[in-house]
């Protein structure tokens, strides 16, 4: 069947959008740190100029990028600081954290690139910033 004109395609960003919560899994599985720079330079060649749902994507994707850095680093460096190497209940309280945390992060990711790809705004409950009012 040909494409209609009734069709109006896919909403203006929507690629953008998809490939920051693309990047933003990337960098919690695949490759953490360079994911995050690339995902970074996306976020600052394209602030100016996205479009409203792309730049959504973008914003709510580097900030809970820096608070998964934040959760997952920094929290299990103050565990194991205030536990010690040489306790067995230390590393059992940052593994189980780790990996809760790690996993919640992973799923909102999920639900945000499945919103992107449908062309829909999604907000990081809790680490997101908020959406602007239209959304």
């Amino acid at each position: 069947m040909p494409p209609s004109d009734a069709d109006p395609g896919p909403p203006e960003g929507q690629g953008l959008a998809v490939a920051a919560e693309t990047l933003y899994l990337v960098n919690l599985l695949l490759v953490p740190g360079v994911a995050f720079v690339i995902l970074l330079v996306l976020y600052f060649r394209h602030r100016a100029s996205a479009p409203a749902l792309a730049l959504g994507h973008l914003q709510q994707t580097v900030a809970a990028s820096l608070w998964a850095g934040l959760l997952l680093i920094l929290v299990n460096g103050l565990i194991l600081w205030l536990g010690g190497y040489d306790r067995a209940s230390t590393w059992m309280v940052l593994l189980l954290y780790f990996v809760s945390c790690h996993a919640a992060l992973v799923l909102l990711g999920v639900v945000g690139l499945a919103r992107a790809m449908a062309g829909k705004p999604y907000r990081y409950p809790l680490i997101g910033p908020r959406l602007p009012t239209g959304n």
